[in-house]
């Protein structure tokens, strides 16, 4: 009933924005452009369709100048009710500034660790072309300046006010096709734009408080390298021959004349030889430049895993060098998935990398309402047993990316999206949320990463998102920021649908207590304190003869209040 008075409402809402569009003698084509949106997305929103973004509602009533009116109406002060409710003093979201908690706790920590990620693929999000055929090299209008509309469509403001620190950049520089399968290190991809385009992305990210981090693919290359085209001419004779390993005797899938070494056996990616200490120079010389031109704050290493050691404690030394010169830690996050990670992340390889043993345990538990499974890997992980593997650490946690299928399509329960997030920004780690999964769109791998990857318009912001935004405050504003961001776990509960566990540090407890399921239950364990305050809402909660919690939820209790 309450949907079909929603699907009510909103078909009126649309009527009565196209009757102001037509009264001001505006075209739908003319509008949806002035919007920014497509014409369907438009015709949609007149036709009242429910899965129109309540931004682009708002974004058409302020072209009329509607939106005092939009305000007025959802305004408690403008309702009997709502004045009643506000003078009895209604609980309500804590909504801190970060100046308004002491931070004190964060010179114990390099920035990455206490970082909100958000992550971007580019060549996705613009609509650039699958196939790069360098024909719109030089070219000036908007199509090819698509890296801008990162600015210009407001993702900085986006990540903003959700709470990113940290935009991680999937790949930006010349390729043939995906990105991942480099052409030129040194120039951006045609089909995003320019270097004064990549700079103003990295610049409008600083100034809104965002540090920046490039993908960098250094474990192979396309086939149109410039390098290895000189090798498919001068074979054996070109200077650059030994940058790969190849075998004269052999031939490749293209007919080469030779053979060489690819990653994972697809021939269009032409493995590098880290042997060749030429080649890494170059390298190093490509990661100085982009830091010295775009003055980025770090590297993702992609396949970090298929890197040899000697390769990663070199990139290391770079970037302890750029950190020296920076004054702070130029950060190295490596893409792992498999294994024991501390090969990978010590102080002689990457800074964090991948945590895909918690990513499979996040959605998994949801799915097959068994919270051990999580359980299991965030004690193994992170827990307080000496045999623990990485306590103290920050590995980078996700429940989704460019990679793997949208989180909104692996989940059977889309309700669980929510306490989903509350266990991934309550966990230890650095939560990174991937373009477009805040508002709960969905995608699969369905002949290739295409929809993972979709172009999208203006960001969007639901309920989820908002929610989002909540973890974030409550994770990084509130006084129980350096428990969430840097104290270990405690297991103080488990249930096949629930999970309760500790995170302590600096004198800061914080109980994160999470119900998967569809039923309201009370949780029975031992607090170690009667009170506390859900940093999430703001309310205080007593631990006496249980804790009750609501379906599908998730909450924050600072203890000791």
């Amino acid at each position: 009933m309450k949907h079909e008075e929603c699907q009510e409402s909103m078909q009126h809402i649309g009527k009565s924005l196209k009757r102001w569009r037509t009264i001001s003698g505006i075209t739908a084509d003319g509008l949806a452009q002035e919007l920014g949106i497509s014409r369907d997305t438009l015709s949609r929103a007149e036709r009242g369709d429910l899965s129109v973004s309540v931004g682009t509602v708002l974004d058409m009533a302020a072209d009329f100048g509607l939106l005092s009116k939009v305000e007025a109406a959802f305004d408690p002060a403008q309702d009997e009710v709502g004045r009643l409710g506000i003078a009895k003093g209604l609980p309500k979201r804590v909504r801190r500034t970060k100046e308004a908690v002491p931070q004190e706790w964060r010179n114990n920590m390099n920035w990455y660790e206490g970082s909100f990620v958000y992550q971007i693929y580019p060549l996705g999000l613009t609509g650039a072309p699958w196939r790069n055929d360098g024909s719109q090299e030089g070219a000036t209008n908007n199509d090819e300046h698509r890296l801008l509309k990162i600015v210009g469509d407001g993702w900085v403001d986006h990540m903003k006010k959700l709470g990113v620190t940290c935009l991680m950049l999937n790949p930006v520089f010349e390729s043939d096709s995906h990105g991942y399968d480099t052409r030129d290190y040194t120039k951006v991809d045609s089909r995003l734009g320019t270097k004064e385009d990549l700079k103003a992305v990295v610049d409008a990210c600083h100034e809104a408080g965002i540090r920046v981090l490039f993908d960098a693919v250094l474990n192979h290359v396309g086939r149109g390298f410039w390098a290895f085209q000189d090798v498919l001419e001068k074979h054996q004779q070109s200077p650059y021959a030994g940058w790969f390993n190849i075998d004269w005797n052999g031939n490749s899938a293209y007919n080469d004349g030779f053979s060489y070494e690819t990653w994972a056996g697809v021939p269009e990616l032409v493995k590098l030889n880290h042997g060749c200490f030429e080649l890494n120079d170059y390298l190093a010389d490509v990661i100085r430049g982009w830091e010295a031109d775009y003055d980025i704050d770090g590297l993702r290493l992609d396949v970090a895993y298929c890197l040899d050691d000697g390769y990663l404690g070199y990139l290391r030394q770079i970037a302890d060098g750029l950190t020296a010169k920076r004054g702070e830690k130029f950060l190295l996050l490596g893409e792992t998935m498999f294994g024991d990670y501390n090969r990978w992340m010590n102080d002689h390889a990457c800074d964090s990398v991948y945590n895909y043993e918690a990513y499979k345990g996040l959605w998994s538990s949801m799915n097959a309402a068994n919270m051990h499974e999580i359980a299991y890997a965030l004690e193994r992980q992170s827990g307080d047993k000496p045999w623990d593997l990485y306590t103290g650490k920050h590995l980078l946690d996700f429940v989704d990316n460019h990679d793997v299928p949208r989180i909104a399509t692996q989940l059977t329960d889309k309700k669980q999206l929510k306490p989903l997030y509350g266990l991934l920004f309550g966990m230890c780690g650095v939560p990174c949320v991937y373009y477009g999964s805040e508002w709960g769109i969905e995608g699969v791998q369905d002949y290739g990463d295409h929809k993972l990857r979709p172009a999208l318009d203006k960001p969007e912001w639901n309920d989820l998102a908002d929610w989002i935004c909540a973890l974030s405050e409550a994770r990084f504003t509130t006084e129980g920021a350096e428990a969430l961001c840097e104290g270990d776990y405690h297991e103080l509960l488990c249930q096949p649908q629930q999970l309760v566990f500790q995170r302590a540090a600096q004198g800061r407890r914080v109980i994160v207590a999470v119900n998967a399921s569809k039923d309201p239950v009370v949780l029975h364990f031992d607090a170690g304190c009667g009170r506390a305050q859900d940093l999430i809402t703001g309310e205080d909660h007593d631990f006496g003869a249980g804790s009750e919690v609501g379906p599908y939820s998730c909450h924050y209790w600072l203890c000791e209040r």
